[in-house]
């Protein structure tokens, strides 16, 4: 599978991210990779932003981070989304109001 370069680089600096917030916790790679039931050269891979790691190995490192919620961020708030469905929506038209002057007598 090709990867795009902005989603490689997006990768890379998420498994930055993850690598950060275990160094801020002081726990080793070993501890995180036991904890997540992985394997300490697939942590290795989720903290240089492989993509050839599997989500699920990604979601346990954050929840052994304490940090797995922040997968619910993700297209949380969709407005790209949201703009374009707004655009497809149809608006009706009312039919003209009718006019009372035709029950007006002389």
């Amino acid at each position: 599978m090709t990867i795009f370069p902005t989603v490689q680089r997006i990768l890379n600096e998420l498994g930055e991210n993850i690598k950060l917030a275990r160094l801020r916790r002081k726990l080793s790679a070993h501890q995180v990779a036991q904890r997540a039931n992985i394997s300490r050269p697939t942590l290795l891979a989720i903290e240089k932003g492989s993509p050839g790691v599997a989500i699920s190995a990604y979601a346990q490192v954050l929840f052994v981070l304490g940090l797995e919620k922040d997968l619910l961020k993700v297209a949380e708030d969709d407005k790209l989304g949201r703009k374009l469905q707004d655009a497809g929506l149809t608006v009706k038209e009312r039919a003209p109001k009718k006019s009372n002057n035709s029950n007006v007598k002389d």
